[in-house]
């Protein structure tokens, strides 16, 4: 993301409270036993916390990345609160914890077959090219058998306009999710409406699309 999207979303996270909210995705928390117990989990994009923090204090070790340093913050109060351990560095990173590093992920070096899963919740800021570069670093940062979590909203999201981006070319639907991960074995794509109540950034009917998918075990 350039400093301009990184800065437009600091504006967005400045606001009182918490912009979706403080529970985990829903989606993520019925997936969450996909994940090996104690398990390393990059967290992409993970905003101001309510999924990393929550897989945190499932026993999960947490590497949470974020562009947006107002949005971090906001993560580590939430995980304060929550008597959530902060790991002091990667290296030191245990179950239990959650390790909070600001990247852009557009050139940030994605770590490989280093996480035993990888979750990407409403992730749609990017362009098509920048996408791409993003899928493909989420497939190489999965360890031999870890699972990609991922939701986003589907193309239908138009018509409803309760959340996500305005732009057709940044929402997802299940051909654009089966050729952007080539390299994993994928268990379930489902597309479905639902009602979705993530504080003020996703609330309403929505189209949704959910993706189960593996690396190739050893």
């Amino acid at each position: 993301m350039s400093t301009p999207g990184i800065q437009a979303w600091d504006e967005r996270f400045s606001s009182e409270g918490y912009l979706f909210g403080t529970e985990p995705n829903d989606f993520l928390a019925r997936s969450a036993s996909l994940i090996a117990p104690g398990g390393r989990v990059l967290a992409v994009a993970d905003g101001e916390g309510r999924n990393g923090v929550w897989l945190a204090q499932q026993g999960f070790a947490v590497h949470a990345t974020e562009g947006s340093g107002v949005a971090i913050e906001k993560s580590i109060a939430l995980a304060r609160t929550r008597a959530v351990g902060l790991a002091p560095s990667l290296a030191q990173l245990e179950p239990g914890m959650i390790w909070h590093e600001q990247v852009d992920l557009m050139t940030w070096a994605w770590p490989a077959a280093a996480y035993d899963a990888v979750a990407a919740i409403f992730i749609q800021f990017a362009t098509p090219h920048e996408r791409e570069g993003i899928f493909a670093g989420m497939a190489r940062a999965l360890a031999p058998g870890g699972v990609l979590l991922l939701e986003g909203y589907h193309h239908r999201q138009l018509e409803y306009g309760t959340g996500g981006p305005s732009v057709l070319e940044q929402l997802y639907d299940g051909a654009l999710l089966r050729e952007s991960f080539p390299s994993l074995a994928i268990a379930s794509l489902t597309e479905y409406d639902m009602h979705v109540d993530e504080g003020a950034g996703h609330r309403g009917t929505s189209a949704l699309i959910d993706l189960v998918a593996y690396a190739p075990a050893p």
